[in-house]
C-alpha cells in the first residue's frame, strides 16, 4: 500500500478548483500540446506550496510534493518531478507578459461574482519584501529591485513593493500590484484608487491610511468617496490632537470623538478627532520611556557643554541658550558662567602664582518644559480621520471609525503573507521579472485562503454551528491556519487501484461538513444528496 500526505491541501485544491484559477490561467496564457504540465497546473501548484505552511521557501516547488498526493491533488498522471525549476520559471515568464494585475484582476472579479462578495469599501496599503541578491542590472519592462523605504527594518537589503486594494466583505484582496523597492505610496495611491473604480464600477469608499493622505492626492481622487488618517505632520492636525476639545462617547468601547471641518488641500472635508483609551495606555508608556532617554540626552549635552572653555562670560551664555532651544521637551534653568583661572605651570598652581588668563565655563540645570509635555500626553491615544462625505447623518463618526478599523484586514493581510510559515519574506529567483510575477502569486494566495475563511465561517454562521478552537472550545469564527492544523496527519492510500483517506477523525469529518463540495472531493467524501 502506497501512503502520501495530503493534510490540508485537499482543502487549498477546492477552493482553487471553485475560483476557476487553473482554467482563468489556461485561458490566458494557452495551452501547447508539448506541455505535460499546463501553466493552470503550475500555477494550483505553486499556491499548494504557498498554502502548505512548511519550513521550506516558497520556491522549492519540487522539493514540496516529495511525499505529497500529488496526482490526487493536480491531476492523473503529475508527477513531483514535473514541477520542476524549468517549467515554473517558463510559467513565471508567461505571466509577467500577459499581464500580472490584469490577470489577477479577471480571477478576483470571478471570484466575487461566485461567492457574491459585497464590494461596498475598499480598503488601500502596501508593504515591501526584500530580496537576497544583487539585482543591479535592471530589465527592460521590469520593476526595479532597489533600496527603499523597509518596513521589515532592513534598509540593507534590496526589495520590491505590493499595492493591494481589499474589500471589506471578507477582506478579499481584489486589485494588486508589484511595483519597484523605491515607491512612494502618495504618488501611487490615488490613481490605483481611480482604476479600481473603473475596473468594478466602484460607489462605495475608499479606506486609506496616513500614506493617502497629501494635496496632490485630495484633487487626484475627485469623484471618489474616501476616508483616511491624516498625519500628525500637518500643522492644523497636531495641533487639533494637542487641544483640550471635549469629544463624545462613541458607540465603540473605549473610544469617544468629535467632528470638525477643514478645508486642507482646497477640499471640504470632515475631520474626525479620535481619542482610544487602549491607545492612550500604549502610548503614554511609549512616551515616558521617550521623555527618560529625551532627559538623559539632555543631561549628556549640557555635562559636554560644560566642559567647554570659553574666551568670555557672553560666548559662555551664548552657547548656552543655543543648546537650550535645541533640547527637545525641555530647557537650560539657571544658566551662570564660573571663571577658571590659567597659569604659566601646569597642576596646582603654587601660592601667589599669577594668573596669566581667565576662560568662562557654564553651570545650568535642566528643566522640562511641563507645557510641552503636557501637550505632548494630551496626545496620547488620538488620532485624526478625514473623509469627503460631509452628510453626519449618512456617515457618522462612529461608521468612519468602523470602516477604518477594517483597514487592519489589508495589513493583516500582508502579515500573513511576511509569516515565516509563508516563508516569503526573503525571496531569491533569476530575475526581476520573476519576482514580479511571484508577488502575484503570493497575492493569489492570500484571496485563497480569505475566501476559504470566509466561506467556511459564513457556512457556520448559517447553521449556527461551532467546530472546536486551539483550547477545545467552540467557535464559529475560526481562522483558516487552525483548521489547517487540525489536518495534521491525514493521509491518501492507495492500494490496487483503489483509494482511501487515512485518519479522518470526527473532528476532521465535521469541518469538512462546511467546506465547499470540491474540497470534501479530496477526502473522497461522497457527494451530498438534495
Amino acid at each position: 500500500m502506497r501512503v502520501s500526505n495530503l493534510d490540508h491541501l485537499g482543502i487549498v485544491a477546492g477552493i482553487i478548483d471553485e475560483i476557476g484559477i487553473e482554467e482563468e490561467i489556461n485561458t490566458i496564457i494557452g495551452r501547447s500540446s508539448r506541455e505535460k504540465v499546463s501553466a493552470g497546473v503550475i500555477v494550483k501548484a505553486m499556491l499548494l506550496n504557498g498554502l502548505g505552511f512548511v519550513s521550506a521557501p516558497l520556491y522549492m516547488f519540487s522539493k514540496f510534493f516529495e511525499g505529497k498526493a500529488t496526482e490526487h491533488l493536480l491531476g492523473e498522471g503529475i508527477t513531483a518531478e514535473q514541477i520542476n525549476d524549468d517549467r515554473i520559471g517558463k510559467v513565471l515568464d508567461d505571466l509577467h507578459e500577459a499581464g500580472l494585475s490584469e490577470t489577477f484582476l479577471g480571477i478576483s472579479l470571478k471570484a466575487v461574482a461566485k461567492y457574491e462578495i459585497k464590494v461596498e469599501t475598499g480598503h488601500i496599503d502596501s508593504t515591501s519584501f526584500h530580496v537576497d541578491g544583487e539585482y543591479g542590472r535592471e530589465e527592460e519592462g521590469s520593476i526595479e529591485i532597489t533600496h527603499g523605504y523597509s518596513r521589515d527594518h532592513r534598509p540593507d537589503l534590496k526589495q520590491f513593493m505590493m499595492n493591494l486594494i481589499c474589500v471589506g466583505d471578507g477582506d478579499i484582496p481584489v486589485m494588486m500590484e508589484v511595483v519597484s523597492g523605491n515607491q512612494a505610496d502618495k504618488a501611487r495611491f490615488a490613481g490605483l484608487l481611480q482604476e479600481f473604480k473603473e475596473q468594478w464600477t466602484f460607489e462605495g469608499i475608499c479606506v486609506g491610511d496616513a500614506a493617502l493622505y497629501s494635496e496632490e492626492n485630495l484633487v487626484a481622487m475627485t469623484g471618489l468617496k474616501w476616508l483616511t488618517r491624516v498625519p500628525l505632520s500637518v500643522k492644523t492636525a497636531s495641533e487639533l490632537v494637542s487641544s483640550t476639545t471635549d469629544l463624545k462617547e462613541s458607540k465603540f468601547k473605549g473610544y469617544s470623538t468629535v467632528e470638525s471641518v477643514s478645508e486642507y488641500g482646497g477640499v471640504r472635508q470632515r475631520w474626525i478627532l479620535v481619542d482610544s483609551q487602549a491607545r492612550r495606555k500604549s502610548d503614554i508608556k511609549k512616551l515616558d520611556k521617550k521623555l527618560e532617554q529625551v532627559q538623559q540626552n539632555c543631561h549628556q549635552d549640557l555635562q559636554t557643554l560644560s566642559g567647554q572653555d570659553f574666551s568670555c562670560a557672553a560666548d559662555a551664555i551664548a552657547a548656552a541658550e543655543k543648546l537650550s532651544t535645541q533640547m527637545k521637551w525641555h530647557q537650560l534653568d539657571h544658566i551662570q558662567t564660573v571663571e577658571k583661572p590659567h597659569y604659566a605651570k601646569r597642576g596646582k598652581p603654587q601660592p601667589g602664582a599669577i594668573t596669566t588668563s581667565i576662560s568662562y565655563r557654564i553651570t545650568a540645570t535642566v528643566r522640562p518644559i511641563d507645557s510641552e509635555i503636557l501637550a505632548q500626553r494630551q496626545r496620547c491615544g488620538r488620532f485624526i480621520l478625514a473623509t469627503n462625505i460631509l452628510d453626519s447623518l449618512q456617515f457618522t463618526a462612529d461608521d468612519a471609525l468602523r470602516e477604518y478599523k477594517s483597514q487592519q484586514g489589508t495589513e493583516r493581510g500582508f502579515r500573513f503573507l511576511k509569516d515565516p510559515l509563508f516563508f516569503t519574506s526573503s525571496v531569491f529567483l533569476k530575475s526581476a521579472k520573476r519576482i514580479e510575477a511571484l508577488g502575484m502569486i503570493m497575492a493569489l494566495c492570500l484571496l485563497v485562503y480569505n475566501l476559504a475563511q470566509r466561506q467556511l465561517r459564513l457556512a457556520l454562521a448559517l447553521s449556527q454551528d461551532t467546530i472546536p478552537n486551539q483550547l477545545g472550545k467552540p467557535t464559529n469564527s475560526p481562522t483558516l491556519r487552525w483548521v489547517f492544523q487540525c489536518f495534521m496527519a491525514v493521509h491518501l492510500g492507495s492500494f490496487q487501484g483503489l483509494s482511501q483517506v487515512v485518519n479522518l477523525s470526527p473532528t476532521r469529518l465535521h469541518i469538512l461538513n462546511f467546506l465547499a463540495p470540491a474540497c470534501q472531493r479530496y477526502y473522497l467524501l461522497p457527494a451530498p444528496v438534495f
